[in-house]
């Protein structure tokens, strides 16, 4: 019985975390290990348009979505993007050769609790790919863009 409370528990706080997270916010602080254990803070990137992009080396829809992300970061990180590729991978062999084979070469850092992650819940992840785009200052302008859409948003932060 304590163990069905805790974990109907723990989904209610997931979905008031999920709830809390909206545009107009500045984007909560992390600070997780890149692929050479060096740690990185997201606030460390303000200036930069950023997509924040949560991902798993499992994650099928994740890993159709990445050459996407490939030719996005390609064309416009010069002009000003940054993503911060956040998987959630607890292997990290898996992870690192996700990265290698997809041929991301934005930040990538892992947060290895998987859906237990302090990241997932900051953010109130209950899905992957989850992404959020955030302007110049930190603030969360869009969550969850995909394609042309997400190409329309950046460029117009890009802008400002």
């Amino acid at each position: 019985m304590k163990a069905i409370f805790l974990s109907i528990f723990t989904l209610v706080m997931a979905m008031e975390a999920n709830s809390q997270i909206k545009s107009g916010q500045l984007a909560p602080e992390l600070s997780l290990p890149d692929t050479h254990g060096d740690q990185v803070q997201l606030s460390q990137l303000r200036g930069k348009v950023i997509l924040i992009d949560f991902w798993a080396s499992w994650c099928g829809p994740c890993r159709r979505n990445n050459p996407n992300l490939v030719r996005l970061y390609k064309k416009y990180h010069d002009m000003g993007l940054e993503i911060y590729g956040i998987s959630i991978d607890d292997n990290e062999e898996h992870w690192k050769e996700a990265v290698r084979v997809d041929k991301m070469d934005w930040i990538q850092v892992n947060d290895d609790k998987g859906w237990d992650a302090s990241s997932v819940n900051a953010y109130g992840i209950n899905a992957i790919p989850a992404s959020f785009l955030v302007d110049k200052q930190g603030i969360i302008r869009q969550m969850d863009l995909s394609g042309r859409h997400l190409e329309i948003e950046v460029k117009s932060l890009l802008k400002k």
